[in-house]
């Protein structure tokens, strides 16, 4: 479901497969472990291993929005297959999350340094 990196002020979330109803608490749990314990400002979600997304996932990412954009981090996404893309589109995301073309580019943008985690 999740595999996390630390960069520098960066959490990375490279997400696999559906993420839905079905997973969707153990994903916002084990974020919010993660922004509790790691000294991070901005988070980027890597969709590149994601098939499907419905709403409680689109759930806990505008939740995580909400708390980064609170304390002044920024959100990211990278690696949008095109049913993911347009699931984004339409539920208002990509206006709040900026897209990058890869996780490295999103480093540097977000002032990731090496990875930690």
């Amino acid at each position: 479901m999740v595999e996390l990196e630390v960069a520098g002020e960066v959490l990375v979330a490279r997400l696999f497969g559906e993420i839905d109803l079905r997973v969707a608490d153990d994903l916002r749990r084990t974020l919010e472990q993660a922004l509790d314990h790691f000294p991070v400002r901005h988070l980027v979600f890597d969709f590149e291993g994601v098939s499907f997304i419905d709403s409680t996932g689109l759930g806990v990412i505008l939740g995580r929005y909400k708390r980064l954009a609170n304390a002044g981090g920024r959100l990211g996404v990278t690696g949008l297959g095109l049913p993911v893309r347009r699931v984004l589109e339409l539920s208002g995301i990509l206006r709040v999350a900026r897209e990058f073309g890869s996780r490295a580019e999103a480093l540097e943008a977000f002032g990731g340094g090496d990875a930690g985690a």
